[in-house]
């Protein structure tokens, strides 16, 4: 498998997964042995820069000061879920990605979505795989919700959900794409 260089947003977003890692029930914690390549950046001396706070303008609320939040994305809402489910809502497009590397997952899911984004469609389905073979937890499982969340694919993801059992279950998610700006969709 090719290794690629992580960047500091999908470094930082590993480091935060890792930290809430819990083993199973019975079993003791392992932590898996880091590649030359994490163990340098986990020691590297880079630090992130303080914050530093700055006093408050007279006349100015502090919450006019704050930065705005990123957005976040929302489960499904229950009856378009159950809509979905049930074939009310058709699902425009899918993808399988069960059996891919997470570099070529990574690359195909985000090539997807921007085709499915710029079609117009809505709802589409992500087939990730259980990955119950071999003791694995299935990674496209757990990182395809993370990567969600990053610069490329935010601004594409209104929501997403675990899919109905006949959709594929824990091992797919329905995925309601954002509506294209300066146009209907």
């Amino acid at each position: 498998m090719s290794r690629r260089k992580l960047s500091s947003e999908e470094r930082e977003l590993w480091n935060k997964v890792a930290r809430t890692a819990r083993p199973l029930p019975g079993r003791k914690a392992e932590r898996p042995e880091p590649s030359a390549e994490s163990f340098a950046e986990m020691m590297s001396p880079k630090a992130p820069a303080p914050i530093k706070a700055e006093p408050p303008r007279a006349g100015v609320s502090p919450l006019a000061l704050r930065q705005p939040k990123e957005p976040r994305h929302h489960p499904l809402e229950r009856p378009v879920k159950r809509k979905l489910a049930s074939g009310r809502i058709g699902i425009d497009a899918r993808i399988d990605l069960h059996g891919l590397f997470q570099d070529e997952a990574h690359a195909l899911l985000l090539s997807f979505l921007r085709r499915a984004h710029e079609r117009g469609h809505r709802h589409i389905l992500v087939i990730t795989g259980k990955g119950a073979s071999l003791g694995s937890d299935g990674v496209l499982k757990r990182t395809v919700p993370l990567w969600f969340s990053l610069p490329d694919f935010r601004p594409l993801i209104s929501s997403y959900e675990t899919a109905a059992r006949h959709h594929g279950g824990e091992g797919a998610l329905y995925v309601r794409l954002s509506r294209r700006k300066g146009g209907a969709a």
